[in-house]
Protein backbone atom coordinates (compact mmCIF):
# COMPACT_ATOMS: atom_id res chain seq x y z
CA UNK A 1 0.00 0.00 0.00
CA UNK A 2 1.73 3.55 -1.16
CA UNK A 3 -0.58 5.87 -0.02
CA UNK A 4 0.68 7.10 3.11
CA UNK A 5 -2.85 7.84 4.75
CA UNK A 6 -3.99 4.90 3.99
CA UNK A 7 -0.95 2.92 5.68
CA UNK A 8 -1.66 5.67 8.84
CA UNK A 9 -5.56 4.54 9.11
CA UNK A 10 -4.68 0.64 9.02
CA UNK A 11 -1.68 0.95 11.54
CA UNK A 12 -4.85 2.59 13.39
CA UNK A 13 -7.29 -0.06 12.65
CA UNK A 14 -4.99 -2.49 13.56
CA UNK A 15 -3.90 -1.13 17.18
CA UNK A 16 -7.70 -0.45 17.76
CA UNK A 17 -8.34 -4.39 16.91
CA UNK A 18 -5.54 -5.30 19.12
CA UNK A 19 -7.34 -3.47 22.22
CA UNK A 20 -10.02 -4.77 21.32
CA UNK A 21 -9.14 -8.51 21.53
CA UNK A 22 -9.80 -11.46 20.51
CA UNK A 23 -13.93 -12.14 19.66
CA UNK A 24 -15.53 -14.60 22.09
CA UNK A 25 -16.10 -16.96 19.49
CA UNK A 26 -12.58 -17.96 19.06
CA UNK A 27 -12.52 -18.00 22.93
CA UNK A 28 -15.49 -20.27 23.80
CA UNK A 29 -14.72 -22.35 20.50
CA UNK A 30 -10.80 -23.32 20.47
CA UNK A 31 -11.12 -26.88 19.92
CA UNK A 32 -14.15 -26.76 17.06
CA UNK A 33 -11.64 -23.83 15.65
CA UNK A 34 -8.65 -25.72 15.59
CA UNK A 35 -10.26 -29.10 14.31
CA UNK A 36 -11.44 -26.98 11.57
CA UNK A 37 -7.91 -25.42 11.09
CA UNK A 38 -6.65 -28.93 10.40
CA UNK A 39 -9.54 -30.01 8.12
CA UNK A 40 -8.42 -27.46 5.62
CA UNK A 41 -5.15 -28.08 5.75
CA UNK A 42 -5.14 -32.36 5.54
CA UNK A 43 -8.38 -33.25 3.68
CA UNK A 44 -7.78 -34.71 0.66
CA UNK A 45 -11.01 -32.68 -1.06
CA UNK A 46 -9.94 -29.40 0.27
CA UNK A 47 -6.47 -29.86 -1.41
CA UNK A 48 -7.73 -30.75 -4.62
CA UNK A 49 -10.85 -27.69 -3.90
CA UNK A 50 -7.10 -25.29 -3.73
CA UNK A 51 -6.40 -26.30 -6.98
CA UNK A 52 -9.24 -24.63 -8.63
CA UNK A 53 -8.70 -21.45 -7.09
CA UNK A 54 -6.32 -18.42 -8.70
CA UNK A 55 -5.76 -15.89 -6.74
CA UNK A 56 -4.60 -13.60 -9.86
CA UNK A 57 -8.31 -14.07 -10.99
CA UNK A 58 -10.15 -13.78 -7.58
CA UNK A 59 -11.34 -10.34 -6.12
CA UNK A 60 -8.50 -8.16 -3.98
CA UNK A 61 -10.39 -7.95 -1.23
CA UNK A 62 -12.56 -11.34 -1.02
CA UNK A 63 -9.04 -13.42 -2.00
CA UNK A 64 -7.82 -16.90 -0.97
CA UNK A 65 -7.16 -15.48 2.97
CA UNK A 66 -10.84 -14.28 2.93
CA UNK A 67 -11.72 -17.90 1.91
CA UNK A 68 -9.37 -19.63 3.92
CA UNK A 69 -11.06 -17.69 6.66
CA UNK A 70 -14.70 -18.40 5.83
CA UNK A 71 -13.74 -21.98 5.64
CA UNK A 72 -12.51 -22.42 9.02
CA UNK A 73 -15.06 -20.51 11.12
CA UNK A 74 -18.03 -21.96 8.92
CA UNK A 75 -16.05 -25.31 9.95
CA UNK A 76 -16.25 -24.26 13.88
CA UNK A 77 -20.03 -23.25 13.04
CA UNK A 78 -21.10 -26.55 11.94
CA UNK A 79 -19.12 -27.93 14.91
CA UNK A 80 -21.15 -26.26 17.10
CA UNK A 81 -24.96 -26.52 15.70
CA UNK A 82 -24.45 -29.85 14.88
CA UNK A 83 -24.30 -30.53 19.00
CA UNK A 84 -27.27 -27.83 19.33
CA UNK A 85 -29.06 -30.01 16.47
CA UNK A 86 -28.05 -33.55 17.97
CA UNK A 87 -26.61 -34.80 14.61
CA UNK A 88 -24.05 -37.77 15.04
CA UNK A 89 -20.83 -36.77 15.13
CA UNK A 90 -19.52 -38.75 11.75
CA UNK A 91 -22.05 -36.84 9.87
CA UNK A 92 -21.00 -33.59 11.54
CA UNK A 93 -16.92 -34.37 10.80
CA UNK A 94 -18.88 -34.90 7.07
CA UNK A 95 -20.52 -31.95 7.29
CA UNK A 96 -17.12 -29.84 8.10
CA UNK A 97 -15.61 -30.46 4.85
CA UNK A 98 -18.40 -29.75 2.76
CA UNK A 99 -18.96 -26.42 4.72
CA UNK A 100 -15.34 -25.76 4.29
CA UNK A 101 -15.39 -26.49 0.25
CA UNK A 102 -18.77 -23.91 0.29
CA UNK A 103 -15.97 -21.93 2.05
CA UNK A 104 -13.41 -21.80 -0.58
CA UNK A 105 -15.60 -21.60 -3.44
CA UNK A 106 -17.86 -18.84 -2.36
CA UNK A 107 -16.23 -15.86 -4.02
CA UNK A 108 -14.88 -17.75 -6.30
CA UNK A 109 -16.91 -15.11 -8.95
CA UNK A 110 -16.92 -11.92 -6.57
CA UNK A 111 -16.13 -9.74 -9.53
CA UNK A 112 -18.59 -10.81 -11.63
CA UNK A 113 -22.18 -8.87 -11.29
CA UNK A 114 -24.45 -11.27 -9.49
CA UNK A 115 -21.42 -12.81 -8.20
CA UNK A 116 -23.54 -15.80 -5.84
CA UNK A 117 -25.37 -16.79 -8.68
CA UNK A 118 -22.51 -17.08 -10.93
CA UNK A 119 -20.42 -18.64 -7.95
CA UNK A 120 -22.71 -21.21 -7.92
CA UNK A 121 -22.54 -21.97 -11.59
CA UNK A 122 -18.58 -22.20 -11.05
CA UNK A 123 -18.82 -24.21 -8.00
CA UNK A 124 -21.09 -27.09 -9.94
CA UNK A 125 -19.00 -27.25 -12.77
CA UNK A 126 -15.54 -27.62 -10.26
CA UNK A 127 -17.54 -30.14 -7.94
CA UNK A 128 -18.75 -32.10 -11.24
CA UNK A 129 -15.20 -33.28 -10.28
CA UNK A 130 -15.52 -34.52 -7.07
CA UNK A 131 -16.19 -38.16 -5.65
CA UNK A 132 -19.15 -37.34 -3.08
CA UNK A 133 -23.06 -38.02 -3.03
CA UNK A 134 -24.94 -35.33 -5.49
CA UNK A 135 -27.20 -34.10 -2.82
CA UNK A 136 -24.00 -32.69 -0.80
CA UNK A 137 -22.90 -31.23 -4.10
CA UNK A 138 -26.43 -29.29 -4.29
CA UNK A 139 -25.89 -27.99 -0.79
CA UNK A 140 -23.11 -26.48 -1.63
CA UNK A 141 -24.10 -24.94 -4.63
CA UNK A 142 -27.26 -23.85 -2.84
CA UNK A 143 -25.12 -22.53 0.03
CA UNK A 144 -23.24 -20.19 -2.10
CA UNK A 145 -26.34 -19.03 -3.66
CA UNK A 146 -27.94 -17.90 -0.42
CA UNK A 147 -24.67 -16.65 0.98
CA UNK A 148 -25.18 -13.07 0.18
CA UNK A 149 -27.28 -10.29 2.41
CA UNK A 150 -30.79 -9.03 1.77
CA UNK A 151 -31.16 -11.27 -1.10
CA UNK A 152 -34.29 -13.37 -1.34
CA UNK A 153 -33.19 -17.24 -0.33
CA UNK A 154 -33.15 -20.55 -2.29
CA UNK A 155 -35.62 -22.71 -0.05
CA UNK A 156 -33.31 -25.41 1.09
CA UNK A 157 -33.76 -29.63 0.60
CA UNK A 158 -33.90 -30.25 3.67
CA UNK A 159 -32.30 -29.86 7.24
CA UNK A 160 -28.94 -30.65 6.74
CA UNK A 161 -28.63 -28.16 3.78
CA UNK A 162 -30.25 -24.94 5.33
CA UNK A 163 -26.92 -26.18 8.14
CA UNK A 164 -24.44 -25.70 5.25
CA UNK A 165 -26.33 -22.50 4.04
CA UNK A 166 -26.83 -20.66 7.04
CA UNK A 167 -23.35 -21.55 8.65
CA UNK A 168 -21.81 -20.48 5.30
CA UNK A 169 -23.57 -17.19 5.61
CA UNK A 170 -22.74 -16.59 8.88
CA UNK A 171 -19.02 -17.59 8.70
CA UNK A 172 -18.80 -15.15 5.56
CA UNK A 173 -20.40 -12.45 7.74
CA UNK A 174 -18.06 -12.63 10.74
CA UNK A 175 -15.61 -11.47 8.27
CA UNK A 176 -17.64 -7.72 8.17
CA UNK A 177 -16.04 -7.15 11.91
CA UNK A 178 -12.11 -6.10 12.66
CA UNK A 179 -11.06 -8.40 9.20
CA UNK A 180 -13.10 -5.69 7.38
CA UNK A 181 -11.65 -2.60 9.09
CA UNK A 182 -7.75 -4.49 9.36
CA UNK A 183 -7.70 -6.23 5.91
CA UNK A 184 -10.36 -6.05 3.47
CA UNK A 185 -10.84 -2.44 3.41
CA UNK A 186 -7.16 -2.01 2.90
CA UNK A 187 -6.88 -4.57 -0.28
CA UNK A 188 -9.56 -2.96 -1.90
CA UNK A 189 -8.84 0.76 -1.61
CA UNK A 190 -5.12 -0.93 -2.96
CA UNK A 191 -6.39 -2.31 -6.02
CA UNK A 192 -8.80 0.92 -6.50
CA UNK A 193 -6.42 3.62 -5.63
CA UNK A 194 -9.24 5.98 -4.26
CA UNK A 195 -9.02 9.09 -3.07
CA UNK A 196 -9.01 9.50 0.99
CA UNK A 197 -11.55 12.19 0.12
CA UNK A 198 -14.18 9.45 -1.50
CA UNK A 199 -13.39 6.99 1.23
CA UNK A 200 -14.57 9.55 3.76
CA UNK A 201 -17.62 10.79 2.03
CA UNK A 202 -19.04 7.39 1.70
CA UNK A 203 -17.97 6.21 5.06
CA UNK A 204 -20.70 6.65 7.35
CA UNK A 205 -23.13 5.24 5.08
CA UNK A 206 -21.07 2.19 4.64
CA UNK A 207 -20.80 2.07 8.55
CA UNK A 208 -24.57 2.18 8.50
CA UNK A 209 -24.79 -0.57 5.98
CA UNK A 210 -22.60 -3.16 7.61
CA UNK A 211 -24.35 -2.52 11.22
CA UNK A 212 -27.46 -3.35 9.91
CA UNK A 213 -26.15 -6.76 9.34
CA UNK A 214 -26.14 -7.44 12.96
CA UNK A 215 -29.68 -8.76 12.38
CA UNK A 216 -29.15 -11.44 9.75
CA UNK A 217 -26.77 -14.10 11.16
CA UNK A 218 -28.89 -17.28 10.53
CA UNK A 219 -28.17 -20.21 12.96
CA UNK A 220 -28.13 -19.51 16.57
CA UNK A 221 -24.23 -19.33 17.11
CA UNK A 222 -24.31 -16.83 14.76
CA UNK A 223 -26.94 -15.31 16.18
CA UNK A 224 -25.03 -15.17 19.55
CA UNK A 225 -21.96 -14.52 18.08
CA UNK A 226 -22.57 -12.30 14.95
CA UNK A 227 -23.45 -9.03 16.57
CA UNK A 228 -20.22 -9.13 18.40
CA UNK A 229 -18.26 -9.49 15.41
CA UNK A 230 -19.86 -6.34 13.50
CA UNK A 231 -19.83 -4.22 16.94
CA UNK A 232 -16.25 -4.68 17.13
CA UNK A 233 -15.56 -3.32 13.13
CA UNK A 234 -17.31 -0.96 14.00
CA UNK A 235 -15.79 0.44 17.06
CA UNK A 236 -12.71 0.05 14.26
CA UNK A 237 -14.29 2.11 12.07
CA UNK A 238 -15.41 4.84 14.33
CA UNK A 239 -11.73 4.81 15.07
CA UNK A 240 -10.56 5.27 11.16
CA UNK A 241 -13.22 8.17 10.70
CA UNK A 242 -12.32 10.28 13.81
CA UNK A 243 -8.86 9.46 12.03
CA UNK A 244 -9.61 10.81 8.73
CA UNK A 245 -11.46 13.78 9.57
CA UNK A 246 -8.14 15.03 11.71
CA UNK A 247 -6.07 14.52 8.46
CA UNK A 248 -8.59 15.91 6.07
CA UNK A 249 -9.11 18.62 8.17
CA UNK A 250 -5.16 19.25 8.62
CA UNK A 251 -4.78 19.32 4.93
CA UNK A 252 -8.03 21.49 4.30
CA UNK A 253 -6.18 24.21 6.74
CA UNK A 254 -3.14 24.16 5.19
CA UNK A 255 -4.81 24.55 1.46
CA UNK A 256 -6.73 27.76 3.32
CA UNK A 257 -2.74 29.06 4.17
Amino acid sequence: MSNPIYLRLRQTAIKTAELLGTPSFYLNHKSETQKSSESLKTNVLLKKCFTYMDEASMDSGHGLDHAKAVAIDAGSIIQVEGRIHNIEISLINELIVYIQIAGLLHDIKRKEKNHTIAGSNEAKKILNDFQMEDRYKRYIVAAIRNHEAFKELLEPEDEIAKLISDSLYDADKFRWGPDNFTTTLWLILNSLNMPVETLYKNFIENMKYIESIKTTFRTQTGKDYGPEFIDMGIIIGQVIYKEMTKILSKQSGRGKG
